[in-house]
């Protein structure tokens, strides 16, 4: 960054990922105010259950207790979501307090610099854990329908985040090396 005499490419680069870490905050809201409409309908999912003859959704007391567990880890993605798109917006203001006419022999500019990075990278961790939320909100989902199903909808979603953490096409084409050559070479996607 410090090389470059325009840096607004870098500053767009954190805006654009503060952007998309405010939709993920948004619709981390809406999926609590499903919750809270969960909740406030208990009484008629129970009905509901009893009708179509669901006995895992027969207890308002058990669904209730169930439907609190989603809200807490929903509410655990927002705050993850909230706090990385204010650590993105303190990146963008130390990119833009670095001076124009600066390069890398200069200790207060590469000291923001590397601030700026810290706090780019702590951002990406708690997007990454807000993600990570969400995703393990989806297993517990199988929790409404018992254990047996949330045990393998929750494995489920662990297995996926395995495979595309550490055994996927994108991984290998973000690691140096002969790999990313590789991967044009086969048409990997």
């Amino acid at each position: 960054m410090l090389k470059r005499d325009v840096r607004i490419a870098d500053t767009n680069i954190a805006s654009g990922l503060q952007q998309g870490t405010a939709f993920f905050a948004s619709a981390s809201l809406l999926a609590i105010g499903g919750t809270v409409t969960l909740l406030s309908a208990m009484d008629e999912v129970s009905a509901l259950a009893e009708t179509l003859n669901l006995p895992f959704l027969a207890d308002p007391l058990q669904n209730e207790a169930k439907t609190f567990g989603l809200m807490v880890i929903l509410a655990y993605a927002f705050f993850k979501f909230g706090w990385a798109y204010r650590l993105f917006n303190y990146t963008t203001i130390v990119m833009g307090s670095i001076p124009d006419d600066c390069h890398e022999e200069d200790e207060e500019a590469v000291g923001a610099s590397l601030r700026a990075a810290r706090l780019a990278t702590l951002a990406g961790r708690h997007f990454s854990n807000g993600q990570q939320a969400l995703f393990f909100a989806v297993g517990y989902l199988g929790w409404y329908a018992g254990p047996f199903f949330f045990i393998a909808t929750t494995l489920m979603v662990t297995l996926v985040l395995l495979r595309r953490q550490f055994f996927s096409q994108a991984r290998k084409a973000v690691l140096p090396g002969p790999n990313a050559q590789d991967l044009v070479n086969s048409g990997a996607r």
